[in-house]
């Protein structure tokens, strides 16, 4: 592998991340709507990688293969005066966790960070390099 391959892993694990930050922004807007544009409760998306080798199969990258719904049940809230209760009272909301979402927010930031540090670092080696015989 060579030190330039490094920028192109870097690149694809920071494209994936913010893929997934984007998943978990549009999860957390959407926590607490009843209805979506399809008139139904907004479902949970997750973000689904998959490892890209390279041209030259020495490294491997990483992007988003595709993007799910959640198939979590959906949250029952008891609330008979609301328009959109059923015959039993209950409303359907969203099956978004707040808190499963906010520790994926983190864990995606932490991920896009390292690979923004790793790029740094191999553009220093780079640099290095190029003062050697000065």
């Amino acid at each position: 592998m060579s030190l330039f391959s490094i920028f192109n892993v870097s690149g694809s694990a920071m494209s994936a991340q913010s893929q997934r930050l984007n998943v978990v922004a549009s999860n957390l807007a959407n926590a607490d709507s009843a209805t979506s544009a399809n008139g139904e409760a907004y479902r949970a998306k997750q973000v689904v990688f998959e490892a890209t080798p390279s041209a030259n199969n020495a490294s491997t990258g990483v992007k988003v293969q595709q993007v799910i719904e959640d198939p979590s049940p959906m949250r029952q809230v008891y609330d008979p005066k609301s328009p959109l209760a059923d015959e039993n009272g209950y409303v359907t909301m969203p099956n978004v966790n707040v808190v499963d979402e906010m520790v994926n927010m983190l864990s995606a930031s932490r991920s896009y960070q390292n690979n923004v540090e790793t790029m740094n670092a191999a553009k220093s080696m780079l640099l290095k390099t190029l003062t050697i015989g000065q």
